[in-house]
């Protein structure tokens, strides 16, 4: 496991480990039963060709989750992802390999919630497929670190 990220590691500019993941039917039809979002256009593949689309996709949240793992396992403590926002600007299908990343936009020196000094980071984000289609863009997270 590697060691924690440190504020001083990463100064403007600084790119963060970026995470690839393969999108399968399996996780697909998983994250529909965990998010209760069962329409047709994620889970059967002759509904969505009936609405116009090649056949199922995946939800954008799960794509969207790509990035909070990325973080996640980057930051190693999930309690220093403050926030995270993105848009969802591509269609992502079982096959598809979405690739995230993310560079530092901002840096500066805060007091947390606890009263600590620490180190805040402001993230660009964004998530592309195996052929360089962006499907998250105008991703945004802010995170802590320690000094």
């Amino acid at each position: 496991m590697n060691a924690r990220p440190r504020f001083a590691d990463f100064p403007v500019g600084a790119s963060i480990p970026p995470l690839s993941r393969t999108v399968t039917r399996e996780q697909i039809a998983a994250y529909a039963e965990a998010s209760g979002d069962r329409n047709p256009i994620h889970l059967d593949d002759a509904f969505a060709r009936s609405v116009g689309l090649d056949g199922i996709i995946a939800h954008g949240l799960l794509s969207m989750a790509f990035l909070g793992t990325m973080l996640t396992e980057w930051l190693g403590d999930p309690a220093a992802l403050k926030s995270l926002y993105v848009r969802f600007s591509g269609v992502v299908r079982p096959g598809d390999t979405v690739t995230c990343s993310g560079q530092v936009t901002e840096a500066e020196e805060v007091t947390g919630a606890g009263g600590e000094r620490v180190g805040r980071l402001r993230l660009s984000l964004s998530g592309v497929n195996q052929r360089g289609e962006r499907v998250l863009s105008r991703g945004q997270a802010v995170v802590e670190l320690p000094l």
